[in-house]
């Protein structure tokens, strides 16, 4: 993991990302796939599915998909600052995700039925865009399976080399019973189910890498017990919305967040650390690796 100091001054890309969870024997696992090292997008690193709004997204012939009207799930969202229809482009680009990078579609017919996935899948590969595929199949995109987690912003000065910034809602959802997560070898070579604080644990070990949202998003997750624990902290608590703060200091790249006396939000976005350190070439915090389970 290298450290970069460039600064990026363009606007950040409107992006959503979802926490794919299922209950294990081991307890609550998430879903991580191991990004493509050519991608010029955290290369190599560990994520949780998603990325950027496509203008498609957008379109009210898209959103018409939606099991919910788009006013509801602005409301969801807890941000007035943004349309209707841009909050519900978010939904669709978090599921429209989902899909397109390991094939779990949350998605049913209009009588609620579940949708084989491999019908959508057959008719994307016909070139059929992923909204007309979907309307053709009387297919409505399931809302109702996301909960808004939490909204980052990418810092501009990033800190890891990448040469974009992104303004990306964190939504969780469960894995349907009868449908299996997978990379697609393409834009994402490797994944697997580990519970938050094992992913961690392989992250200190140095067997897996991870950006500090999905470093601080883990540990957030960590105290959960099961699925219906991390619903019911989704459902009763607005999404934090994070601009991380870095610096150098002693020579250290830091990362400061909401309640640490360095960032401008005096309120805590969650429990544990309000700073990373990048030490040992990772982001670690100063007390730590028990110090991120708060």
């Amino acid at each position: 993991m290298q450290l970069s100091s460039e600064i990026v001054d363009t606007p950040p890309r409107m992006a959503a990302t979802v926490i794919l969870l299922r209950q294990a024997q081991a307890g609550l696992e998430v879903f991580l796939l191991q990004r493509h090292r050519a991608s010029d997008v955290l290369g190599g690193l560990y994520v949780f599915p998603g990325g950027k709004v496509d203008p498609a997204d957008a379109t009210p012939a898209t959103h018409a998909l939606l099991d919910q009207p788009v006013d509801a799930l602005h409301q969801a969202l807890h941000e007035p600052d943004i349309s209707p229809a841009t909050a519900a482009s978010l939904y669709v680009a978090a599921l429209r995700e989902a899909f397109e990078e390991c094939g779990v579609l949350l998605a049913h017919t209009a009588q609620g039925q579940p949708v084989n996935p491999a019908e959508v899948v057959a008719r994307l590969r016909d070139g059929q865009p992923f909204g007309t595929a979907l309307a053709q199949l009387g297919v409505q995109l399931h809302t109702r399976a996301l909960l808004p987690w939490s909204r980052w912003i990418t810092p501009r000065m990033p800190s890891l080399e990448m040469n974009k910034r992104f303004d990306t809602r964190f939504f969780v959802a469960a894995v349907p019973n009868n449908q299996i997560a997978l990379h697609d070898n393409f834009e994402a070579t490797a994944s697997v189910w580990l519970t938050p604080r094992a992913a961690l644990a392989q992250y200190w070990a140095g067997q897996v890498a991870l950006a500090p949202p999905q470093i601080m998003t883990l540990a957030h997750l960590a105290p959960h017990a099961d699925v219906a624990s991390v619903f019911a902290a989704a459902r009763h608590r607005a999404p934090p919305s994070v601009l991380p703060e870095p610096f150098d200091q002693d020579g250290q790249r830091v990362i400061c967040y909401p309640g640490d006396p360095r960032h401008p939000v005096p309120e805590r976005a969650w429990p544990g650390p309000t700073r990373l350190v990048f030490r040992n070439r990772r982001f670690e915090p100063e007390q730590g690796f028990e110090a991120l389970f708060g």
